[in-house]
C-alpha cells in the first residue's frame, strides 16, 4: 500500500479492514511532512503528539469493532486559518489572536466528527490576502514541481502537502482564487462551492461577501466526500445555506453524456497561447467522455472583476483598520499595500457593487448559462511565473501583477458560483489547470464531470526524491 498516493476514501477503508493501522498512517504522514516542509516551506506547526494519541484511539475502536466515521483514522492537514480549541491560528501573520480559541471552527469540527486526524497547520499567504504563495512574514512557499515557481495562494501549504503525498486532502479557503490557484499550480484538484454552501464559522474572515471554505485533494472522490461533510447549515453562520446537502459521493459516477460545457473563445483568448492549447486538450478529453461543447459569451467579465474588487478591498480594509492604525509596520509589504488601497474605495462604491451582485448573477445565468450546464475557463491566465517575477513587494506594479494572476478566478467569487479546478495533462509542462464554473448549488454534477475527467487524467504525486 502506497500511503503517498492512496485516497482518503481508500485509506479509511484500509484502516477499517485492519490492513493498516491509523497509527501507521499518521506516523508515515508526519515523517513525510518533515521533508516536504524543509524543501517547500509548507507548514506552520505540527500536532504530532495529539495526532498519534488520536490514532491510537481509532485503532482501539477498530479493534473493538465500534462504528466509525467515514474518515476515521485518516491523517489530514489544513490551512492555518481555522480556530482550534486551545490553539492560536497564525493566519500567516505577526498579528493574531491574543488568547487560544475556545472551540473548533465548524468545518474542522465536522471533519473531526467524521474521524479524521489533523497532523499540522499549513502555510498560507499573510491573512489569506494574496494569490501567489508569497509571505513576507513566515517566508514564501515554493512549488514542489519547481521550487523557483509560485505554488499559488493563499492556500499554499494545503496544495503542497496534497501534491507531495503527505495527506490525501486538506482544507483551504477561496476569496478570489485561493483554492483554485494553488490546486492548479501544484497539479491537484479543488472545489470552491457556491457561496454560503459551507459555513465559515471559526474561519479567519477576509471578505465575508466572497469567502468560501473548501477542500483540496488529488482524487475528485475525496473532494466529494469532504465537501459533503463540511457543507450544510450552521447556526454559527447565519449566511450558511439551509438547502439540503446531496450525497455527493453517491452521485459522482452519474454519466456525463450530453452535459453541455460552455466555451467563451473570446475570453479564453486573453490567456497565454500555451494555456489556450492546454485548455483545448482538456476540453477534448471531456468531449470524449460524453460532454458537448457549446459556444457562450460573458458580456461583462472585466466589469465583474471590477465589482469584485469594490466588494473585497473595502471589507478587508475595514477588518484591518484598527491594526493598520497602530501596527502597520508588522504587515508584509504586499498585504499592507493592498489593504491601504482598500481605504480609498468609498462606501458608495462598495454598496453599488453589493447591490449589483444579484443583477449581474441573474444576467450571467440568463445569458451565459442559457444553453449550457457549466462553463470551462483557465485557472491561471499564464504559465506558472517564478517567485522572483512576482516578488514585487508593495511597488506600483503590484496590483497589475496580481490582477493578471486572478483574472479568471476573482469574478467567479463575485458571482458566488461553484468552481471545480482540475489539472491539465502535464506531459512535459509545469503544472497548471482549468476550472469548471457551474450554476448555483450544482456541485454534484460538476464533481461527476471531474470524476469522468480523472479516469482519463488520473491524479499523481510529485516525486521529490
Amino acid at each position: 500500500m502506497d500511503l503517498k498516493t492512496i485516497s482518503a476514501i481508500d485509506l479509511a477503508e484500509a484502516i477499517r479492514s485492519k490492513k493498516i493501522s491509523s497509527t501507521e498512517a499518521v506516523s508515515s504522514a508526519l515523517e513525510r511532512l518533515k521533508g516536504v516542509h524543509e524543501a517547500f516551506n509548507a507548514v506552520v506547526s505540527t500536532d504530532a503528539e495529539e495526532a498519534l494519541a488520536a490514532a491510537k484511539e481509532v485503532d482501539a475502536a477498530v479493534a473493538a469493532s465500534q462504528q466509525l466515521g467515514p474518515l476515521a483514522g485518516v491523517p489530514l492537514a489544513h490551512k492555518d486559518m481555522f480556530d482550534r480549541a486551545g490553539k492560536i491560528p497564525s493566519w500567516g501573520a505577526r498579528i493574531r489572536r491574543e488568547k487560544p480559541c475556545t472551540e473548533d471552527a465548524t468545518p474542522i469540527a465536522r471533519l473531526k466528527a467524521a474521524g479524521s486526524i489533523q497532523i499540522a497547520a499549513l502555510h498560507m499567504t499573510e491573512f489569506a490576502f494574496g494569490p501567489t504563495g508569497h509571505n513576507y512574514v513566515i517566508g514564501h512557499a515554493r512549488n514542489p514541481y519547481d521550487p523557483t515557481r509560485i505554488p499559488g495562494g493563499s492556500s499554499s501549504g494545503s496544495a503542497i502537502c496534497v501534491a507531495t503525498g503527505v495527506v490525501p486532502a486538506a482544507l483551504g479557503s477561496d476569496t478570489a482564487g485561493s483554492l483554485r490557484l494553488p490546486a492548479a499550480a501544484c497539479n491537484v484538484t479543488s472545489l470552491k462551492g457556491t457561496w454560503t454552501r459551507v459555513t465559515r464559522a471559526g474561519a479567519m474572515p477576509l471578505s465575508p461577501s466572497l469567502d468560501c471554505i473548501g477542500p483540496i485533494a488529488r482524487d475528485v472522490r475525496d473532494l466529494a466526500l469532504l465537501f459533503g461533510l463540511i457543507a450544510g447549515h450552521d447556526p454559527r453562520d447565519g449566511f450558511s445555506s439551509r438547502r439540503p446537502v446531496p450525497d455527493y459521493l453517491s452521485l459522482i459516477e452519474q454519466p456525463i453524456d450530453g452535459i453541455r460545457i460552455g466555451v467563451d473563445e473570446r475570453l479564453i483568448g486573453e490567456a497565454h497561447l500555451e494555456v489556450q492549447q492546454r485548455l483545448e486538450t482538456s476540453l477534448k478529453i471531456l468531449e470524449k467522455a460524453g460532454a458537448r461543447r457549446i459556444s457562450v459569451r460573458f458580456q461583462d467579465w472585466k466589469a465583474l472583476d471590477t465589482l469584485g474588487q469594490l466588494l473585497q478591498l473595502p471589507e478587508v480594509a475595514s477588518a484591518h483598520g484598527p491594526y493598520m492604525r497602530k501596527r502597520a509596520a508588522e504587515y508584509g509589504p504586499q498585504v499592507r499595500a493592498r489593504i491601504e488601497f482598500g481605504h480609498f474605495i468609498s462606501a458608495a462604491d462598495h454598496q453599488t457593487a453589493l447591490r449589483a451582485r444579484g443583477t449581474m448573477l441573474s444576467r450571467v445565468l440568463t445569458e451565459t448559462f442559457a444553453n449550457c450546464d457549466m462553463v470551462i475557463l483557465p485557472t491561471f491566465a499564464d504559465p506558472l511565473p517564478t517567485i522572483a517575477e512576482l516578488d514585487v513587494g508593495g511597488g506600483p506594479q503590484l496590483m497589475a501583477a496580481l490582477g493578471r494572476v486572478i483574472f479568471y478566478t476573482r469574478p467567479v467569487n463575485y458571482l458566488g458560483l461553484p468552481a471545480l479546478t482540475l489539472p491539465y495533462p502535464r506531459e512535459s509542462y509545469l503544472p497548471n489547470g482549468f476550472q469548471l464554473v457551474g450554476r448555483p448549488f450544482d456541485e454534484a454534477r460538476m464533481l461527476a464531470v471531474g470524476r469522468a475527467y480523472q479516469k482519463e487524467v488520473p491524479g499523481e504525486v510529485v516525486n521529490i526524491g
